[in-house]
């Protein structure tokens, strides 16, 4: 029973301490992170590339001069990977988006 205690224990330790970097390294600072991401952690030392996280477009706004993402709490979020400075509201995002909601419009 010893022996089950203390290897619980041990890999319980050894989970904290492996996932502090890496806690870390997501709060770190990113150079260039456009407004709307919730969440972006360097890939390399650089930090140039980038998995970013944020919400997607409100489909009522793509058509607009000014789009809008969803709030921030709401389940439906963008997994990106690529360039720190990727603005979720830019140009290639809004396109990106776009073919993805009407090809979901079409499929229903």
């Amino acid at each position: 029973m010893k022996r089950i205690q203390l290897s619980l224990s041990l890999l319980l330790w050894l989970g904290v301490v492996g996932y502090a970097p890496i806690a870390a390294l997501a709060q770190a600072q990113v150079k260039g992170v456009k407004p709307g991401v919730i969440a972006a952690m360097p890939l390399n030392k650089e930090a140039t590339y980038c998995h970013l996280r944020f919400p997607a477009i409100q489909g009522r706004t793509f058509g607009s001069p000014k789009p809008q993402l969803k709030p921030a709490t709401t389940s439906d979020i963008i997994d990106y990977y690529g360039p720190c400075d990727h603005d979720p509201l830019g140009k290639e995002e809004i396109e990106s988006q776009t073919r993805v909601w009407e090809e979901r419009k079409l499929q229903d």
